[in-house]
C-alpha cells in the first residue's frame, strides 16, 4: 500500500463513490480504492466511451461483454468504472483515454499517472486541487 491514505482522492479530499450501478471497485463497493492484493491498482474512476471499450478489448480486457458467472453486466458508454491505472495510462498514450471523475480517483493513482493528465481528462474539472 502507498503512504497516502486510501481514503483520499487525487485532489486531496475524501474519496467518493465512482459507481454503484454498475457496482465497481476492486472491493465491489463502488469505490476506486486499493490495497496490496490489488495488483491492477483499480483506482481511476473513468466514464466509459465506445472508443475506450474497443481499445481495451483489443488489449485483451473485454469490459463490454456481460459475464453473468461473475455478476458482471458488461459496460456501455456512459458507465463509470474503476480502471487499472496502467491501462488508463496506456489508453492515454494511444489517445484513447476515457474521461475521469477526479473525486473518485484514489490518490495512489498519482504514483502512476500525472495529475495534469487526469485533470486534462476530468469530467469534474471545477474541482480545486488541494495543496
Amino acid at each position: 500500500m502507498t503512504t497516502e491514505s486510501p481514503k483520499l482522492n487525487v485532489l486531496g479530499e475524501p474519496l467518493i463513490s465512482c459507481s454503484n450501478t454498475p457496482l465497481t471497485g476492486y472491493f465491489r463497493d463502488g469505490m476506486c480504492r486499493t490495497d496490496d492484493t490489488d495488483r491492477g491498482r483499480h483506482i481511476i474512476c473513468a466514464q466509459m466511451t465506445q472508443p475506450f471499450l474497443a481499445f481495451t478489448k483489443s488489449r485483451g480486457n473485454d469490459l463490454s461483454t456481460p459475464m453473468p458467472q461473475f455478476a458482471f453486466p458488461g459496460l456501455k458508454p456512459g458507465d463509470r468504472w474503476c480502471l487499472c491505472a496502467l491501462r488508463w495510462q496506456e489508453a492515454l498514450l494511444a489517445k484513447m483515454a476515457p474521461p475521469v471523475f477526479l473525486a473518485g480517483c484514489e490518490m495512489a493513482a498519482l504514483n502512476i499517472v500525472s495529475l495534469e493528465d487526469l485533470m486534462a481528462h476530468a469530467i469534474d474539472r471545477s474541482q480545486r486541487v488541494m495543496h
